[in-house]
């Protein structure tokens, strides 16, 4: 038994930065994530009996990462503080002028994530951001894959219209036998 808790304790180490950027995404405050990814780290060494040899590590601790934070959404009632894009002072930028328009750009899409249904922003989070497969996304949500590619696409075209991003050309019927 002790290899097995050696694997899952060097996996956990290994996996602290991806798993406490999905924290940050999620609580959209990095003291909470730091918590969350705590009592994460816990709840997997506590449990670590229950990982599976030849299993995603990745998807087991996105798993146990998210369903701490649905249980302290629920505790709470709220989503908790956000950190405020003006407030920080660690983006570095080319100039004044881009990284203006990068803050906004960044302000703009960063609320528009915070806007989407949160079944959408989760999906969207997990295959975009942690670069998840559809398949591993729908085990860690504990849903259908086709689920999760409609949300996927209902949150991808509604962060297109919120930023002001076209989601659809402009389409022409096409009509056989002419020539445009």
């Amino acid at each position: 038994m002790p290899e097995k808790a050696d694997r899952v304790q060097d996996q956990l180490v290994a996996f602290l930065p991806n798993l406490r950027r999905f924290a940050i995404a999620l609580c959209r405050s990095r003291d909470i994530a730091d918590d969350l990814v705590q009592r994460a780290c816990e709840r997997a060494l506590t449990n670590e009996q229950r990982f599976e040899p030849g299993t995603r590590f990745d998807a087991w601790m996105f798993k146990i990462l998210r369903n701490l934070w649905i249980d302290d959404i629920r505790k709470r009632k709220v989503a908790g503080p956000q950190d405020d894009i003006d407030e920080r002072h660690d983006i570095a930028g080319v100039s004044v002028e881009r990284e203006v328009e990068a803050r906004l750009a960044l302000n703009s899409v960063a609320q528009a994530i915070g806007e989407l249904a949160a079944d959408q922003r989760d999906v969207l989070l997990l295959v975009c951001v942690e670069e998840l497969s559809y398949r591993q996304a729908a085990e860690v949500l504990a849903v259908p894959i086709g689920t999760v590619m409609s949300r996927l696409a209902r949150a991808r075209k509604n962060l297109a219209e919120a930023t002001g991003i076209s989601s659809a050309p402009t389409r022409y019927p096409v009509t056989k036998g002419t020539a445009k």
